[in-house]
């Protein structure tokens, strides 16, 4: 199955396919805990931002030319002691749930992170939400702790799961990325 798709850099002409898979998230599942989906000026704020800093990324997969999944790598906190660690986030459309995808697109945000000299990921997990638990584990994610009842949604207290990689080529020194800029 995996070379039926094709993981690519997203493109601004990608942004209402990631509208909506996103959207369909926050309606359908507790994978995010918005609650109100994006309007399409939010998605185009969202993207200002990931395009202005190379070590956070926005990848696509791609399936018969439609956009099918999405992933990306988001700072962590503003304050610049954590300039080195990013969060990474993974949606695949359900129909292709299951087929490759999702390892396919955190590979690759896993390769971006250590050629530009990161030190950490995290994923922060809906705890119910086992098959994106099983993947990042598969590539090295350890579970670093439970985040009891800190999101609510559908009527009911959600954990997160708390899953970290070190990277490599990152332990040994300092990487040169810059801190968040103001306002961030």
């Amino acid at each position: 199955m995996e070379d039926a798709f094709l993981v690519r850099p997203a493109a601004r002409g990608d942004l209402p396919a990631i509208d909506r898979i996103y959207n369909d998230a926050i309606r359908e599942t507790t994978a995010t805990w918005d609650e109100e989906p994006w309007p399409i000026a939010r998605r185009e704020a969202w993207w200002a931002e990931h395009t202005a800093d190379p070590t956070t990324p926005v990848l696509v997969a791609e399936v018969a030319d439609e956009v099918v999944g999405f992933a990306y790598l988001s700072w962590y906190r503003p304050k610049s002691g954590y300039r080195f660690t990013r969060e990474d986030t993974v949606y695949i459309d359900p129909p292709w749930h299951g087929k490759g995808l999702g390892r396919a697109l955190l590979s690759r945000l896993v390769a971006h992170a250590e050629a530009v000299e990161l030190h950490t990921l995290l994923a922060f997990i809906d705890a119910t939400n086992t098959a994106s638990i099983r993947l990042h584990a598969s590539l090295g994610f350890d579970v670093i702790g439970t985040e009891r009842e800190v999101g609510y949604k559908f009527g009911r207290w959600l954990d997160a799961t708390a899953m970290q990689l070190l990277l490599p080529r990152g332990r040994s020194r300092p990487a040169k990325v810059a801190s968040p800029g103001p306002g961030y």
